[in-house]
């Protein structure tokens, strides 16, 4: 019976998403054909959050960006070849700012060990997300994340350069970004609070909030003008937290930043430039355990967009490589 139920709970929830991506995914979708993989990422995940916390922010950043660009699918993990030169990964949303390969890499190589060609890279990062939140929420966001992904062949830099919302989005377009991707407004806001962990390149935020007149706190503008250069280059771009109150802690204090205008994007001070957006910064800031909820089923629900099926994907041996 309770399975059951849990199948209904899941075609319900994917009957809401805007995608026909959801279309094989499963709570447990692993269970017969190799029972403790969940655990096995989660064991990998642990080893690399515990040791740098910014490999956990990297992580649910990686999730992010591979789903929003060709689809939950793992492209974002393909090195160049002399075939394909520019992947994802050296696209200048992803490098050299993208982290976490690594840990997708060791926990690609215990599941091999486990269940040789069994579990697609495509679920290990959508696992090494889920699993990053937890960890780093002090393991208070515990998602249930359906698999059932494959892995993709394509990855173009062009692509992510012109899928993702970069930090300079007024709220027009961070929604329209969203809608692109079967996201509505409410999961841009919630999933916008990933950035209460992590750290940001200055190149990201001085030309559009510390060079020209902007609403970023002044006391925090003069911290920044301390850290980054007046002009960053490839070879001086410093990097600082994106949440100074928290910065290592997956938790709602990034909307309070927000209210505070202590915020380095203006994709970020654009949430308070409606007055529904606006709202839902209150809520989240202000109403105990709501961000940590919505950000569970946001999680999830951005996990099917575009998932392969079928002949579209295969699971790959090496993550970094199509198979041949």
């Amino acid at each position: 019976m309770a399975s059951a139920s849990l199948k209904l709970s899941i075609a319900l929830t994917c009957a809401l998403l805007l995608s026909s991506a959801c279309h094989g995914l499963e709570v447990g979708y692993y269970k017969k054909s190799c029972p403790r993989v969940e655990a096995i990422v989660r064991n990998e995940v642990k080893k690399f959050v515990y040791k740098d916390a910014g490999i956990g922010a990297g992580l649910i950043r990686m999730f992010f960006h591979d789903c929003f660009v060709e689809g939950c699918d793992a492209s974002v993990l393909l090195d160049p070849t002399p075939a394909n030169p520019q992947p994802e990964k050296l696209s200048p949303p992803n490098f050299p700012s993208l982290r976490g390969f690594e840990a997708i890499d060791a926990a690609k190589d215990a599941v091999e060990k486990a269940c040789p060609g069994l579990v697609s890279c495509a679920d290990i990062v959508a696992f090494a997300g889920r699993d990053a939140a937890y960890f780093l929420s002090r393991m208070t966001v515990k998602i249930n994340m359906p698999a059932g992904r494959l892995d993709g062949r394509i990855s173009n830099f062009t692509e992510a350069l012109s899928n993702l919302p970069p930090p300079f989005f007024n709220i027009t377009q961070l929604i329209a970004s969203f809608a692109a991707k079967g996201l509505d407004t409410e999961d841009m806001v919630v999933l916008s609070g990933a950035h209460t962990i992590g750290v940001s390149h200055c190149s990201s935020f001085v030309s559009d909030r510390l060079a020209v007149p902007s609403d970023i706190n002044a006391a925090l503008a003069g911290i920044l003008r301390r850290q980054c250069p007046a002009n960053p280059t490839p070879a001086n771009d410093p990097t600082v937290h994106q949440d100074v109150v928290t910065p290592n802690a997956l938790d709602n204090q990034y909307y309070k930043n927000v209210l505070a205008h202590k915020v380095l994007f203006t994709s970020d001070a654009a949430l308070l430039t409606t007055p529904a957006t606006t709202q839902m910064v209150l809520d989240n800031a202000n109403i105990r355990g709501m961000w940590e909820g919505k950000f569970k089923k946001a999680m999830v629900k951005m996990g099917a967009i575009g998932v392969k099926t079928g002949n579209q994907g295969e699971i790959r041996r090496n993550c970094r490589v199509v198979n041949h």
